[in-house]
């Protein structure tokens, strides 16, 4: 890992440690409209049986994006919040399957800001490499998330280079550190990157005692599970 990725995920960790500290663990638009959200997640996608984070890049599509946005924006989540060795990243949280799910529930409205926003990020790195974004190298996606946010990408009009680099960043941090009941944070991925150990019923004296990062799975994580599969 390079120590441009280090500092990225240092500083996407502190946000996510900071959120999971807050009571503030579920996203607005979900709060707002829990339906809507589970009936997108009860849907059964077509390609139910392969790994959550690569059933787009198959021939199967998700609940919103086809095939080659679904690759685009888990190139682009990765480089956002890229793995390591024994710490998980955007793809190991599942990030893509929880935008996508989001994007065919209650984020429905932005809808149109991701395909416009997509199309554009492509256009300016057909311009700049010659090739769409999925297919640039790891340094060639970093230097045009770099180009995003700093509004230096004039392919985009709507939405603005900026707009797109910071939903697609919030977005990806809400896949990583949100309650998996919405479609990330597998097997609590991110809260186990933070050392957040989710609600609890009690803990122990030895708990509050211990040096060591607490390891019991978040109850409030295994109940949602619990709800999703009854429906």
């Amino acid at each position: 890992m390079t120590k441009h990725d280090e500092g990225r995920r240092a500083f996407l960790v502190a946000l996510g440690a900071g959120a999971a500290a807050t009571t503030a663990l579920v996203p607005e638009a979900f709060a707002k409209d829990q339906k809507q959200h589970h009936a997108a997640t009860d849907a059964p996608p077509a390609n139910r049986g392969m790994p959550p984070a690569m059933q787009h890049m198959g021939g199967g599509h998700g609940a919103f994006f086809n095939d080659d946005d679904a690759r685009t924006v888990t190139a682009f989540a990765e480089r956002l919040m890229p793995g390591e060795p024994g710490k998980p990243g955007a793809t190991d949280a599942d990030v893509l399957n929880y935008i996508d799910l989001a994007l065919a529930g209650a984020y429905a409205d932005q809808q149109d800001f991701y395909r416009r926003g997509l199309t554009q990020l492509d256009a300016h790195c057909s311009q700049a490499y010659g090739k769409p974004f999925r297919r640039l190298t790891a340094e060639q996606q970093d230097e045009t998330i770099a180009a995003l946010e700093q509004g230096k990408a004039p392919a985009f009009v709507w939405p603005s280079a900026v707009a797109f680099f910071n939903t697609v960043r919030t977005h990806t941090m809400e896949g990583m550190f949100a309650d998996p009941i919405y479609g990330g944070n597998k097997d609590f991925a991110g809260w186990r990157l933070v050392g957040f150990p989710g609600a609890q019923p009690i803990f122990t004296e030895d708990d509050m005692k211990s040096p060591k990062a607490f390891a019991r799975e978040p109850i409030v994580g295994l109940q949602s599970r619990a709800k999703s599969k009854e429906g």
